[in-house]
């Protein structure tokens, strides 16, 4: 056949395309032209290669789905299939042909060559194919893989010509995998593309078809080529229709002599999986049978007088049938069946099971061995020969066969064999011209007999059949729907069932496979078994059941086989017009066959149900193609004329004109006048509505509660994500957010999308653009997937692997929208985008045909493996998203909060969300004019046009009704009055309301829209073109607008009604035109909505009327009718909603249920910081917009009152709308030029630049905020008006009757139900238990993307899904925003940040301010200053000093009243010398803390080291853990066993990347949350850190630290506070520093010379600051420095050795402020101390102690006469860390009583000795230290609040409360101690005294008049002993009711002590 040539004339291609189809349609069997039109006018580019008859099925899926070679348009009675046999007809294995073995090393993999690239077609259709003139792409067909095509390069002149000739002997060819040139034998050829033949190579018989491009530019499978003998093998067309002619026409060569008889099946060739069939047909289509829907699919018709021969179908219903591939071909025109991959034994998969298992099988060998039997209840019977299923395909007398090569009519025809007549259905001529009907069969039990003749009137539906298939439920799922295998139903209870199903159907129902599923679970659940129905009964029985229906139903009982009742049915159908009165909708044929059991089957005859039916069958695409089909055609135009004349007869284009001329160019006026005043065309259009500025409508982005809950739902599951400890996702490691949206192929989605990227301000808050660029750029960050998506994901996956440290978020928006696979197996981008704009080019997006991208890009490999990018999919209909097989865990949906639940937040005047079931329960309101109506007048007109044309599709006929009724509608309105009463009242009613509303009072031209939604786009085009055109005849031009809203292409409105939106909107700018359907705000319009599917655009609130009437019966899933319904939701004010809602008084449930996501946010635990801190985050537009931290506090606490919580969102609007007043303008420019001004708008609330519409906006639910700004006056907001077909009415209603409601049908077309039986739904099936279900209960259909999805869901992908346009997209960008919070929350940390107290100025010490490092004898002049001024001794007690501290005057008056006060913290960003804790991961440091994947824990070792320590006068050994790495630090013995001491460096030693003390953390109960990695903190250098942990916790510390050295304590210090861990170190640090001096003493190095410094440092210090000195000119915040520089700094003081202790001050907020008045001061010292052990020999820590061990210790080391030195100029910040420290026991008696728990308080810490009091089980010094701090105003009631008078205390600081000073003396000799002279003490404390404490001593003080005592001793005998040592009792007076212990048994070692009186 001729070829189109590139280069060829426009007018060349059309007159070859029309030669081409005038010559296939004088060669097929019938009379009507080929579709050529269909490529000649939607083609964009020229068509390459053959015009194919019919678009090819490949166009479903925008390729080929792998594994399934989709045949063009062929009859499946064509020669490819009879010419097959020759190689595969034999029953045994053929001797295979002796071919060269394949070279070593090659691939021998089928479909490959032997370079191993794919040839497959499915493979490589989509692939840019290089053809090197002359050549033609061909397939050749594999038997060793039937279902596939082999694509190959073949020379021209080497094919044969169109007829059959001029072939050139011999081959040349070329490998298009490979790209090898030059083949010049075909054995050579064929041996490298691995056909493996059995016979010798042959092109004629292996080089099957031409291959050409489809309408999407994918390859696919054309003519086939038509070698020499190809004619004699042609299907003939009997016209005889009694006797059967067979569809083989095999030459008898090929097949006589192989079989022994002639086959009259045509063999199926070794492909059987993709059949094409045309009129003959496999009937399991291509979807298989989990749809309720079929197998044969209605298709293009015979004409009238022509028998097709057909091949016969032995149906086993029982046995072997699924499908696969969603392909359900296209009503009426060729069929395209797929058939699965064929196993390699006929396996047979059951009808409706798993479509897992089920890709169909072609049915049995070629030769009909009698041992083939289907899986079968019900056994062959022996005069049935099984063949492979056909599935008779219909075809009406209007359409073309699809014969893809032209077939003259074929003289011999081979007889078929011969077949029991009752196994035969021979279908009559003109079935559907006569009987106006054409008849579907529903299979029912039992096997199908062979269909011949006119089969293209006839379809055969599986619709039913798994509901007879419940003896295939698995044990498993019997149990989960209460069942046993003995509750089965038998055949007859099934026959019976159906009949009373049937019977009870209303006139315009249509039979629903889940509504007898349900039946049939009732019956088996109330009546197993049921009583036993003899085959004698049966009959009778069924005609009974049958008797109730009025004749709609009738019985046929036939003993032979169904077929003779279906031919006896059919024969009294096509007897003539005289039966059609009585005509039954439903024929239930029984087989009463003593043989077979019973069987039965369903004969569809009403013409309603049996179209609906046919029609149901096809999926959306292909009812579109279908439409598009006719509509090319030229099949409508009997339709079309019908319509020329009005309902009165008049000529209608005639009466438009004639009105038009009557009018002489004027025009009715557009607002503010009646339909009658018609002024000039001119002047009408200068008028502009009247517009007040002060009306302005502005619309506010406003993030609502809802929305921040569900927000916040979506971080806590991130958190969750990255916490589940799988490595999955580390927060830790983000420091910036950024993001794109996916969304469907839509303009103006994309323009919605960004509009509210732009309006939220989330890209300025994410600080990814500035406040100038964000507006510009926010089109950036949405992409549609078509043909752009290639090159922006190409950038965006760029982007991900370059920013490792940016958290991306991949939002994939109405992610339900085309899930389909993608074609490609090997995915990659570039493909993605060259097949998209192949397909974008072709021009058929509108229908859905660009399918698999969003498969392609959300799950190539790329995207799944990035760890630092999230999936979020966002749907309104996330059934397809959460079947078996889905990639998103169950854990990681969020769902929204369901309407209930929400009630109790709502304010009275808010808005609320009005969805899909609240427009189901309105019907029960009971109002004069319901929101949901059925037009029952407009389905009366459409059921008359049915019958008339049975032959077009429904939609078709009710589109051109339609238009009609709305041209009428407005003629009758304005022309012709005697109109109306041929239109339907809700037709006219909303065009009366379309016309008149712009011209009512106080309007100002305002009016409504109306929504009419037309799926297909060519009928979307006529409507669109129709309707301008009336209205323009009848002057309406100026009263509203028509548009035509299809997803391809922008708006486009006319000049004069822009203007209109722009004197609205006050908008100044010239260009402006409205983007997207919010700004048609307040227009009136007819919206004409197109495409395949509604893809989630958001309407304006003047969306009055929705038009779904063309919706019917075609849109049988969940979602088709759910998503086009929710074009209609909204928001509405609470007012109208009729039913009294339970909302004032909410259950406690409902709001704990609404608010559970609110705390979700505060997975970090950190105090409230007080000073809503100095974050540096990134310029974000105002502090207190939508990114404000303290907006999101607010709603911490969940709240059930009936405002929102504290009235943070929703603040007041009537002063809201002042803020905006001046931003309506334009807050662009606004925000640009002065951010500050847009930073006084309430919080949370931005003004959106459209300013105009009130928002409806799918991210938000409005409130009153869309006001004037005059008069805070709420506009109301009704609910939409939903007009719907009568079947999608009855779905929603699911009032009549039995029929179910839209949640029970099949969630989506693309899954299938995992069982023929499950439990019910119900409508409080919501979120994750809907989720559970459908995840149990579907499973993907195989052109699902989810299909071969891995078994374990993606880790890093979510889905949010929440109801159609309840703002789920403000959620979403919430969460990012709130998700960037929380990772500059994770880089933030809580400091404390408190002023320390100030001592009064001294003038003295000026002259150090310059000095960087201290001069040892400048410090030594500084007073020493003993009060700790540190805030966290806040409640401490002070310690006396002679000098009064300014603040102390007020003395702490709050006192008691004043309990635990949180202590004030900051958050600060960390900087890169932080310290971390365990959850900090980077690259540079996790060799520091992490264990490598080779090091176990066992590469530790335990080494012991024993000391003896002074102080405890005995041994003590401690433990060290030391990693193999860090061994180099310590010496060990020459054996290498024994642990001898810890390396010490030089005093003189100079190494900049070196520290020299070793660094000493004691930690616990911090192993996670301690901040334990200092690697930044010491900028890497080498350090010793060594961490000292209590032994129970070291295989905690372990586990968290493995590359850290521990120092384990000895076991007795389980329980001991800080005070054990410190005097160990210290004891510790002592000898370890005596054993260095001895060790380096032999090698010639001084004592002395020996680095006496240890570091003890806290586990909480975070980062360290250095601050100018005073006089320097930048008194800033101080600048970040690491802890190596500031211990550095240190460690080079000059004569460092003389100094005891060395520090730093405590950061707080104030010093940034005032630098330190002195470099250097002598105080105390804590947190960070560098300890000099040589000199502190003497003074040890009290190991007792649980607080204010250092407070002591320096006490103690001062008054030693050593030197102590902070740095002022060096500030340390301490985190706020709320867990571990062990700062508190939990203080619980010894013995705990079960029945009371009772708490216990500080004063019952101590008892008197031997008393029955409660026993606690706490530490004695525990205990005492608390009664202490808060009992010692009973202890020393004369110390209380006296600052003059301390208590003095002797040799230790212990903390009598923040009320009582202490005046500290220490008791050595040589010691330095405050001047007493003259001082009389309150009290004293005698604390453990030892023996340099004497009576001498005590002899020195004096004291008040009633001064107290407290002697504190270890047991009672030391008690008494140190009361007579010390002759106490001298000056003191004791009484013995004055002797107390601590509350513990004598086993615990209670303390005691003693109280007296001065006397």
């Amino acid at each position: 056949m001729g070829n189109s040539y590139a280069g060829q004339l426009k007018s060349a291609r059309f007159e070859e395309a029309l030669h081409n189809s005038i010559e296939a349609s004088l060669r097929s069997s019938s009379g009507d032209p080929q579709p050529i039109f269909t490529q000649l006018y939607l083609e964009p580019e020229p068509y390459p290669g053959n015009v194919e008859d019919i678009k090819p099925k490949a166009d479903l899926h925008g390729g080929e789905p792998p594994g399934n070679e989709l045949m063009n348009g062929h009859s499946s009675n064509d020669p490819e299939e009879l010419e097959e046999d020759d190689d595969s007809d034999s029953s045994s294995p053929p001797l295979p042909y002796l071919q060269a073995p394949a070279p070593d090393g090659c691939c021998t993999l089928d479909g490959f060559c032997q370079a191993g690239k794919d040839l497959r077609l499915v493979s490589i259709a989509t692939e840019p194919i290089e053809v090197p003139a002359g050549f033609e792409l061909v397939g050749a067909k594999s038997p060793s893989v039937p279902e596939h095509i082999l694509v190959c390069a073949v020379d021209r002149r080497f094919l044969p010509d169109e007829n059959g000739k001029n072939a050139l002997l011999g081959f040349s060819g070329n490998c298009v995998g490979c790209g090898e040139k030059g083949f010049r034998y075909f054995t050579e050829f064929s041996n490298h593309i691995n056909l493996k033949l059995s016979t010798q190579p042959k092109k004629q018989k292996h080089l099957k078809y031409y291959l050409v491009k489809n309408s999407q530019g994918a390859l696919c499978k054309g003519p086939l080529i038509c070698w020499k003998d190809c004619k004699s093998r042609q299907i003939s067309s009997s016209a005889s229709t009694s006797k059967p002619s067979s569809s083989s026409s095999h030459s008898s060569k090929e097949n006589g002599g192989a079989s022994g008889h002639s086959s009259s099946t045509f063999s199926f060739s070794d492909s059987p999986p993709t059949r094409t069939t045309q009129m003959s047909s496999v009937f399991f289509g291509s979807q298989d049978l989990g749809r309720d829907c079929s197998f044969l699919k209605p298709l293009s018709s015979t004409s009238g007088n022509k028998t097709l021969p057909i091949v016969p179908t032995a149906l086993r219903v029982n046995g072997p049938m699924n499908c696969l591939v969603d392909g359900r071909p296209p009503l009426l025109s060729p069929s395209q069946v797929s058939l699965g991959p064929q196993g390699p034994a006929y396996r047979t998969p059951d009808l409706g099971d798993s479509p897992a298992s089920s890709a169909m099988n072609s049915g049995p060998p070629k030769k009909r061995h009698r041992s083939w039997h289907p899986n079968s209840l019900v056994p062959v019977p022996p005069t049935a020969v099984p063949v492979p299923a056909i599935r008779p395909i219909v075809c009406s007398p209007g359409a073309v066969l699809g014969m893809s090569s032209p077939q003259p009519p074929v003289a011999g025809v081979i007889q078929p064999q011969p077949v029991t007549a009752g196994e035969t259905v021979i279908v009559p001529d003109n079935l559907l011209n006569s009987s106006g009907v054409r008849p579907v069969i529903l299979i029912g039990h039992g096997t199908l007999p062979y269909f011949y003749g006119n089969v293209g009137d006839i379809v055969v539906s599986p619709l039913l059949v798994s509901c007879y298939k419940s003896s295939q439920l698995t044990e498993k799922t019997l149990e989960t729907l209460g069942l046993n295998s003995s509750q089965l139903l038998c055949v007859e209870t099934m026959i019976l069932l159906t009949l009373q199903y049937l019977a009870r159907l209303g006139l315009v129902q249509i039979p629903l496979r889940e509504e007898l599923e349900q039946i049939v679970l009732k019956a088996m659940l109330c009546c197993p078994r049921g009583p036993a129905i003899s085959p004698s009964q049966l009959p009778w029985l069924a005609r009974l059941e049958a008797s109730v229906s009025g004749g709609s139903v009738q019985v046929v009982v036939t003993h032979n086989s169904l077929g003779e009742g279906i031919s006896e049915s059919l024969r009294s159908l096509s007897d003539g017009p005289h039966h059609q009165k009585c005509l039954p909708t439903y024929v239930v044929i029984i087989c009463a066959s003593k043989m077979s059991g019973n069987e039965f089957c369903v004969l569809v005859l009403g013409k309603y149900q049996a179209r609906a039916l046919a029609e149901g069958m096809l999926t959306t695409n292909e009812f579109l193609k279908e439409i598009s089909y006719e509509l090319i055609t030229g099949k409508v135009s009997i339709l079309a004329s019908h319509f020329k004349t009005t309902s009165l007869g008049d000529n209608l284009d005639k009466q438009l004109v004639r009105y038009q001329r009557r009018w002489k160019g004027q025009v009715i006026q557009p607002f503010q006048g009646d339909v009658t005043d018609h002024i000039h065309s001119q002047e009408a259009a200068g008028m502009s509505p009247p517009s007040e500025r002060a009306e302005l409508l502005s619309k506010l982005f406003q993030i609502y509660p809802t929305q921040l809950s569900v927000a916040r739902s979506l971080l806590s599951q991130v958190c969750s994500i990255a916490d589940s400890g799988t490595q999955n996702l580390d927060l830790g490691r983000f420091c910036k957010v950024d993001f794109l949206v996916l969304v469907p192929p839509s303009h103006i989605l994309v323009h919605q999308t960004a509009q509210r990227i732009r309006q939220s301000g989330v890209l300025v808050d994410l600080g990814i653009e500035d406040v100038c660029s964000a507006h510009q750029k926010s089109d950036k960050y949405v992409v549609r997937l078509d043909g752009e998506v290639h090159a922006k994901m190409e950038a965006f996956m760029r982007k991900v692997k370059q920013n490792p440290y940016t958290l991306f978020v991949l939002i994939h928006d109405n992610s339900h929208v085309d899930l389909t696979r993608g074609v490609f197996l090997g995915y990659d981008l570039q493909h993605t985008g060259q097949l998209a704009q192949q397909i974008a080019l072709s021009g058929s997006v509108c229908h859905g045909e660009l399918q698999g991208l969003a498969d392609r890009v959300v799950n190539c490999q790329e995207v799944l493996d990035a760890m630092n990018l999230l999936v979020l999919q966002v749907s309104c209909f996330p059934y397809t998203l959460q079947t078996h097989q889905s990639r998103i865990s169950i854990h990681n949906e969020v769902h929204w909060p369901s309407g209930e639940s929400l009630q109790g937040e709502q304010p009275p005047n808010e808005l609320l969300y009005f969805g899909l079931r609240d427009y189901s329960s309105s019907l029960q309101w009971g109002v004069a004019s319901p929101i949901l109506r059925c037009d029952d007048a407009f389905e009366k007109m459409v059921h008359t046009l049915l019958e008339r044309h049975p032959h077009l599709h429904s939609m078709v006929i009710r589109s051109y009704l339609l238009i009609q009724q709305y041209t009428e509608a407005m003629m009758a309105l304005t022309s012709s009055p005697s109109l109306r009463d041929h239109i339907t009242p809700e037709t006219l009613a909303m065009v009366e309301d379309l016309i008149n509303a712009p011209g009512r009072e106080g309007s100002q031209g305002r009016g409504h829209m109306l929504l009419v939604r037309v799926p297909s786009l060519q009928l979307a085009m006529l409507a669109r073109e129709r309707l301008e055109d009336v209205r323009d005849k009848l002057g309406l031009q100026l009263c509203f607008a028509v548009l035509l809203g299809s997803p391809a292409t922008e708006l486009n409105l006319q000049k004069n009604f822009t203007n209109r939106l722009k004197a609205w909107r006050g908008c100044e700018n010239e260009d402006w035109v409205p983007h997207t359907y919010e700004d048609l705000e307040g227009l009136p319009c007819i919206v004409i909505l197109t495409g395949k599917d509604p893809l989630g655009e958001t309407f304006p609130r003047s969306l009055k009327y929705s038009d779904l009437r063309l919706i019917d019966s075609s849109y049988l899933t969940r979602t088709a009718l759910e998503q086009e319904v929710g074009l209609a939701c909204t928001h509405v004010t609470m007012g109208v909603v009729h039913e009294p809602k339970k909302a004032m008084a909410p259950r406690e449930s409902d709001g704990e249920k609404a608010t559970t996501g609110l705390n979700d946010g505060d997975e970090l635990e950190r105090p409230q910081s007080n000073g809503s801190a100095a974050t540096r985050t990134s310029g974000s537009l105002a502090e207190n917009g939508v990114s404000s931290s303290d907006i999101a506090d607010s709603f911490q606490r969940p709240s059930t009152s009936t405002c929102p919580p504290e009235g943070a969102i929703t603040s007041d609007m009537g002063t809201a709308a002042q803020g905006f007043k001046q931003e309506c303008d334009s807050v662009e420019s606004q925000l640009s030029s002065n951010p500050s001004k847009a930073s006084k708008a309430p919080p949370s609330l931005y003004s959106s630049s459209s300013s105009s519409s009130p928002s409806s906006s799918s991210t938000q639910r409005p409130s009153q905020s869309t006001q004037c700004v005059r008069e805070p006056k709420p506009t109301r907001v009704s609910p939409r008006t939903v007009i719907m077909s009568r079947a999608a009415y009855s779905l929603l209603a699911g009032e009549s009757g039995s029929q179910l409601s839209s949640f029970s049908l099949l969630p989506h077309a693309d899954v299938a139900w995992s069982s023929p039986l499950r439990p019910l739904v119900t409508h409080n099936l919501q979120g994750e238990e809907r989720s559970m279900y459908y995840r149990e209960w579907t499973i993907a259909r195989q052109h699902h993307a989810d299909y071969e999805a891995p078994s374990v869901p993606h880790p890093r992908r979510m889905l949010l899904s929440g109801p159609p346009q309840v703002g789920k997209t403000g959620a979403y960008l919430q969460f990012l925003r709130i998700l960037f919070r929380m990772l500059i929350r994770l880089l933030e940390v809580d400091v404390y940040d408190e002023e320390e107290e100030e001592e009064e100025e001294t003038s003295e010490v000026t002259t150090l301010v310059k000095t960087q490092l201290p001069d040892i004898e400048e410090v030594r002049k500084l007073p020493f200053d003993p009060y700790p001024r540190d805030p966290k001794f806040r409640k401490a007690s002070p310690v006396y000093t002679d000098k009064r501290s300014k603040c102390l005057k007020d003395f702490k008056q709050e006192g008691e009243s004043h309990t635990p006060d949180k202590r004030v913290t900051k958050s600060i960003r960390l900087s890169r010398f932080a310290a971390h804790n365990a959850f900090h991961h980077c690259e540079q440091c996790h060799h520091y803390c992490e264990a490598g994947p080779a090091t176990q824990l066992s590469e530790c070792t335990f080494h012991a080291f024993t000391f003896c320590s002074s102080m405890l006068g005995e041994e003590v050994q401690l433990q060290f853990v030391i990693p193999k790495a860090k061994e180099q630090h310590f010496v060990f013995s020459q054996q290498g066993s024994h642990l001898e001491s810890m390396r010490l460096p030089l005093v003189s030693t100079k190494d900049p990347d070196r520290l020299k003390s070793p660094i000493f953390t004691p930690t616990t109960g911090r192993q996670e949350h301690g901040l334990l990695n200092i690697y930044h903190a010491m900028e890497g250098a080498t350090h010793l850190h060594i961490l000292v942990v209590k032994q129970f916790e070291m295989p905690l510390y372990r586990k968290y630290w493995p590359n850290h050295i521990l120092l384990v304590l000895p076991a007795v210090f389980n329980n001991t506070g800080v005070g054990a861990a410190r005097f160990m170190i210290k004891e510790l640090s002592y000898h370890n520093l005596e054993l260095e001096r001895n060790r380096l003493e032999e090698q010639g190095v001084k004592r002395q010379d020996v680095w006496p410094f240890i570091v003890m440092m806290d586990d909480s210090c975070v980062l360290w600051n250095s601050h100018q000195p005073a006089d320097s000119s930048e008194t800033s915040d101080g600048t970040n420095v690491s802890l190596k520089m500031v211990l550095q700094h240190m460690e080079n003081t000059p004569k460092i050795s003389l100094y005891a202790m060395c520090g730093t001050r405590r950061w707080s907020s104030s010093l940034a402020r005032k630098s330190p008045s002195h470099p250097f001061s002598r105080c105390h010292l804590h947190d960070l101390v560098m300890l000099n052990v040589d000199l502190t020999q003497n003074v040890h820590y009290d190991l007792n102690r649980y607080s204010c061990e250092e407070v002591d210790f320096n006490l103690r080391v001062n008054s030693s006469g050593l030197l102590l030195c902070r740095f002022n100029y060096f500030s340390l910040m301490k985190k706020h860390i709320p867990v571990g420290g062990n700062k508190d026991f939990l203080v619980k008696p010894k013995l705990v009583d079960m029945g009371n728990p009772t708490s216990i308080s500080p004063p019952q810490y101590v008892c008197a000795p031997d008393s029955e009091q409660t026993l606690l089980d706490a530490p004695a010094q525990f205990l005492l230290e608390r009664f202490l701090q808060s009992c010692s105003h009973r202890l020393f009631p004369k110390a209380v609040r006296n600052r003059s008078n301390p208590v003095l205390s002797i040799d230790s600081y212990l903390n009598i409360s923040p009320e009582i000073s202490v005046c500290y003396i220490n008791s050595r000799p040589h010691s330095t101690n405050l001047n007493h002279q003259g001082l009389l003490f309150s009290g004293l404390l005698l604390y453990l005294c030892d023996s340099f404490v004497v009576s001498g001593l005590l002899k020195k003080f004096r004291f008040l008049k009633g001064a107290t005592l407290c002697v504190i001793c270890q047991d009672r005998s030391s008690l008494r002993q140190t009361i007579v040592r010390l002759e106490l009792e001298d000056e003191w007076q004791f009484r013995l009711r004055d002797e107390f212990q601590t509350a513990n048994c004598s086993d615990d070692r209670p303390l005691y002590f003693l109280t007296g009186r001065h006397v």
